[in-house]
């Protein structure tokens, strides 16, 4: 498996990977001019004690590759994990890569994130962000029309710039720009996707961005599966203490 399917039309897939649990193990034995060939227990017993102690520079040795197609409202959320990519040590210069499709170039169909009746959530009692419980259905059936109708209307008045003469990085100013799928590239060391995994994958997390946190789990940990489960359990216990 390399692709999961996300959202209404949305996707993740794995393109590439560089490095498995073993370049973990033998990028933090280099110090000792040591090396393993395979993976035994006493490697798995270095990788937990890695992430317990929070000794991140091994992991970073491992690179992953994905293409994602999510709104332009998870992509906006995503990014900031590029932005911060130096992670909780200091400074440094990032290993991620983030390069996304631009309507200033393309006119590809336009796609569009519509939520069915049974998927628009309320807002939260307590909190000035996040959401609450699912609507009633015919609430939600006013705000699934009501944003086809406005996604429509914007479609019709791109189109008609574009065929006016527009050009097409000003055309799109017409478009509803959060609910457009977007398409990217992201390439990242094993500690940045694990670090966007224990930020996304928690409870509070948007539930849209939460789906696309599972699906990058599910494919990259079978291909790293020590280093992700000591790496998400170590932090599910410091958020636990």
């Amino acid at each position: 498996m390399n692709k999961i399917n996300v959202l209404d039309r949305g996707y993740v897939r794995l393109v590439d990977v560089m490095g498995s649990d073993l370049t973990v193990v033998n990028a933090a034995r280099v110090s000792y001019a040591k090396e393993s060939a395979t993976l035994s227990d006493r490697d798995r017993r270095l990788i937990a004690f890695l992430a317990r102690e929070g000794h991140t520079s091994p992991f970073r040795h491992a690179i992953a590759q994905f293409e994602v197609y999510a709104p332009l409202m998870v992509a906006r959320q995503w990014w900031k994990y590029v932005v911060g990519s130096a992670h909780y040590e200091g400074t440094g210069d990032s290993l991620d890569a983030w390069n996304e499709s631009s309507r200033r170039y393309i006119t590809e169909e336009l796609e569009f994130y519509v939520p069915s009746p049974g998927e628009w959530r309320s807002a939260p009692d307590n909190s000035k962000q996040g959401s609450g419980e699912v609507i009633p259905t015919e609430q939600g059936e006013i705000a699934t029309q009501d944003l086809l109708d406005y996604v429509a209307y914007g479609e019709r008045l791109y189109e008609r710039a574009m065929k006016s003469g527009v050009c097409a990085e000003q055309a799109r100013l017409f478009l509803p720009a959060y609910g457009m799928y977007v398409r990217w590239y992201w390439t990242a060391s094993l500690q940045s996707v694990c670090h966007f995994l224990t930020q996304r994958l928690e409870h509070d997390a948007q539930r849209e961005i939460q789906d696309y946190a599972k699906a990058i789990l599910a494919l990259i940990e079978p291909r790293f599966p020590v280093a992700i489960d000591e790496i998400l359990t170590k932090h599910d216990e410091k958020g636990d203490a």
